[in-house]
């Protein structure tokens, strides 16, 4: 009994999942310098739909202008004006290119166009004076804008007709909203409320099984598939079934959860290659490719604290990628951090096929070995087969 016992004990650590492999750093940091000596206050950033520039915004009107490509060379940089001491919340590119959106505290509502670098108030203004304004989209088709408040409240945005709330919206601040990449088909991400879809026509319809989560982020990030994804804290996410012909019928799946050994989700960024980079914090990035519903790490915290531990005590205010694990991120306080493959991440998916392969060989073998020595039955079989040749 306590040989029996042993080997399946054995078989037992054979057969333990690989998942704790996957916590690797798939990407090789270097220091870019910083876009000036004293704290920024960034909040956020956002690339342009051709992906040359990047507009980042922060504290007290700080709007701000830097090369995608070259984003540790000053000589580019546009320092842009608001005029405004109100923090810039966030900002959304129109789909065409030529101007973005910027909403912050105080119901800060201007554009930005790149004719001239100009930051002008946008139409309609007033309706939203006072309001804490959190998140702004435009739709695909580039007609309306959605923006929302810590409130609850969203609007939708054209110049020509200003600002019109929208019915149904709920009662807890709106952390991120996000649009389908081919269809006019927008949802909504709050802190206690859940998750709701905007349709075509500006109808708001909350979605069942959402409201448990605080969100965080929304994308979507793959144009051909019926589907986004929404991330909330402790780890957790769930894929946003779009219902093409009635989006007010879309649904949330079951919920996944990447498996790392501390860590909060904070935001979210479109990846390479229609994937995203998840914001962790302490300072790490994790990427979730919706095709093939694959969830991996990026960079991990610990190996961000042993590259600068400094620079890892800081919250990512926007990550982009330019090639697959190569571009850039900006900390809140202004640092620019350059990312590259890690050199070793091609010997180590070589070696984890090697291993894979092993265990796929070894396994069975294993496992049909230990049915034969705990099987009388099959040792007498094989023995007289194996003698009874012999004997002719």
């Amino acid at each position: 009994m306590r040989h029996r016992s042993k080997v399946w004990w054995c078989l037992a650590l054979l057969l333990l999942p690989l998942a704790q492999a996957e916590l690797v750093t798939r990407i090789t940091l270097t220091d870019a310098g910083v876009l000036d000596e004293t704290d920024l206050g960034i909040l956020g950033g956002a690339v342009s739909p051709d992906g040359e520039v990047v507009l980042l915004h922060g504290v007290e009107g700080y709007v701000h202008l830097i090369s995608a490509e070259r984003a540790e060379d000053r000589t580019d940089d546009v320092d842009l004006s608001t005029g405004r001491s109100s923090d810039v919340n966030d900002a959304a590119w129109h789909p065409r290119g030529n101007t973005a959106l910027l909403v912050g505290d105080g119901g800060l509502a201007m554009r930005y166009d790149t004719y001239d670098h100009s930051i002008t108030n946008v139409n309609g203004t007033f309706a939203v004076i006072g309001q804490t304004l959190t998140s702004v989209v435009w739709r695909p088709s580039g007609d309306f804008a959605y923006v929302a408040a810590d409130d609850g409240s969203v609007w939708k945005f054209a110049e020509h007709t200003g600002f019109e709330r929208l019915n149904n919206t709920g009662t807890s601040s709106v952390t991120d909203l996000a649009c389908h990449r081919n269809h006019n088909i927008c949802f909504i991400g709050t802190v206690g409320d859940g998750l709701a879809v905007i349709d075509q026509g500006h109808a708001v319809r909350w979605m069942a099984q959402s409201a448990s989560e605080t969100w965080v982020g929304l994308d979507c990030v793959d144009p051909n598939l019926n589907e986004c994804t929404a991330y909330a804290s402790g780890l957790r996410s769930k894929v946003i079934n779009v219902n093409l012909l009635e989006p007010g019928q879309s649904t949330v799946g079951s919920t996944f959860f990447v498996d790392l050994l501390e860590g909060e989700q904070t935001g979210v960024s479109p990846g390479h290659d229609r994937s995203s980079l998840v914001h962790v914090a302490p300072l790490g990035l994790v990427r979730y490719e919706p095709l093939s519903n694959s969830v991996f790490t990026v960079l991990v915290p610990e190996d961000a604290v042993e590259f600068d531990a400094t620079i890892a005590g800081r919250a990512m205010a926007v990550v982009w990628e330019n090639e697959e694990h190569e571009g850039f991120f900006i900390t809140e306080y202004g640092n620019v951090v350059a990312f590259s493959p890690a050199t070793e991440e091609v010997d180590s998916s070589i070696l984890t096929v090697l291993v894979l392969g092993a265990v796929a060989v070894s396994v069975p073998g294993v496992l049909l070995g230990l049915v034969y020595m705990n099987s009388p039955w099959l040792q007498r079989k094989y023995k007289a087969l194996r003698f009874g040749k012999k004997g002719r």
